[in-house]
């Protein structure tokens, strides 16, 4: 059998793999498989409140953002389910409802 990570948030060490996350039947949670990459890779990304960020977590905007090309605005308090952590500036990649894909800095947003 392989050697799978515990889980993150209750360190329960029956997970199991779904796809391309692993999953803890314990608490639920479930995570990125490229998370342990991440880790490894040393990106290591943390939000507006210093909690560190992984792939496929969900996030709150905190402050009304201006989106370029359109009239509205991300408005506060928008949560962003399964964000990607990436490369750059703008180092979380993801899709919100009414808006398509984008991508965001980190430091205007907080884990949930």
């Amino acid at each position: 059998m392989a050697n799978l990570p515990n889980c993150p948030q209750c360190n329960g060490e029956y997970t199991y793999e779904d796809g391309v996350n692993y999953v803890c039947p314990m608490c639920g949670h479930e995570w990125s498989q490229t998370a342990e990459e991440h880790a490894e890779e040393g990106l290591v990304v943390r939000d507006a409140n210093g909690n560190l960020l992984q792939d496929g977590d969900t996030v709150t905007v905190i402050k009304d953002l201006k989106v370029k090309g359109s009239s509205q605005a991300l408005k506060q308090g928008t949560k962003v389910k399964g964000i990607r952590l990436v490369e750059g500036d703008h180092n979380i990649d993801c899709k919100i409802d009414g808006f398509g894909g984008m991508k965001l800095k980190s430091e205007f947003v907080k884990k949930i």
